[in-house]
């Protein structure tokens, strides 16, 4: 079953966000979970994609992609009205949500998006919410509207300081955490080296925190292992027993170097395929067939 792209937006350099006609998941999907997604029925890989919103009675759902390898800089040419040949899901465990009191959220670049929907849900359930958004430059803080409109405090920070405060975001973390009356739960979703560094604060206030693991799945069925991190000392698959985890439990020196496993071959797979559509109606170069 084909989905239609209903509406599609830059937010950033790389950052799209696409609404999405998707009736029986807008239904039953929930914070923190997510999406496989195929481009075309008859080529192409299928990757997991986070559930950024959902509107049941419009049928649609929300999804936030940065455009790094192949299938997501097709996505991204891809226009409204444009289809995608198959969603499954929701997939995960969701975000348990309940009310903590005061909980600080931490977003990093494209982690803004899966972080977006449990602000949301966390609201609802009556918590304070203080957001805190990094980025390196004001040109790639995405969301920040949205954030703002169900914070009850917002803090954004960039590493070049070209907009609010030139700081990393475990700054105004640390300065949250050593409150008198500091928070009862954290959440942190951005880049792995950064919810280290975070998770590095939080455990030394004793702050709870939640962490989404969600950039290293693969397959995101189980079946590959490509998404499997050391939790607890323990061996875990992050798209069948995550995506979120207890951040103080997180090995996450061994997931960077995981995660790294992939990167030459996703960035040759994007190289191709930008050479393939350059090259479209040209005559083959010497040497091609």
């Amino acid at each position: 079953m084909a989905h239609r792209i209903l509406t599609k937006q830059q937010l950033s350099e790389n950052v799209f966000t696409a609404e999405v006609e998707a009736p029986l998941i807008a239904r039953a999907r929930r914070p923190g979970q997510f999406v496989i997604v195929s481009v075309s029925e008859d080529y192409g890989e299928r990757i997991p994609l986070t559930i950024a919103g959902a509107d049941p009675e419009k049928g649609t759902i929300r999804l936030i992609w940065q455009r790094v390898g192949k299938t997501t800089a097709e996505m991204a040419d891809m226009p409204a009205g444009g289809q995608l040949a198959s969603i499954a899901g929701p997939l995960g465990t969701p975000t348990h949500i309940e009310r903590f009191g005061t909980v600080v959220c931490v977003g990093g670049g494209i982690g803004n998006a899966p972080l977006l929907p449990i602000v949301q849900a966390l609201k609802d359930a009556g918590n304070t919410i203080i957001s805190i958004l990094g980025a390196r430059t004001k040109e790639l803080v995405i969301l920040e509207g949205e954030f703002r409109a169900l914070s009850d405090e917002l803090v954004v920070v960039t590493d070049d300081g070209s907009y609010g405060r030139k700081a990393l975001v475990t700054e105004p973390l640390e300065e949250v955490c050593r409150r008198s009356d500091k928070p009862d739960q954290a959440f942190v979703i951005g880049p792995a080296i950064m919810m280290k560094f975070c998770c590095d604060v939080t455990r030394r206030y004793t702050v709870p925190t939640q962490v989404s693991l969600n950039t290293i799945m693969v397959d995101g069925t189980g079946m590959c292992g490509g998404c499997r991190i050391e939790y607890d000392g323990q061996a875990k698959f992050v798209c069948v027993d995550g995506p979120e985890f207890d951040g103080h439990k997180v090995n996450f020196d061994l997931m960077m170097k995981r995660l790294a496993g992939y990167r030459n071959q996703e960035r040759q797979a994007y190289e191709n395929y930008r050479r393939h559509r350059c090259r479209i109606g040209l005559e083959p170069a010497r040497g091609e067939q």
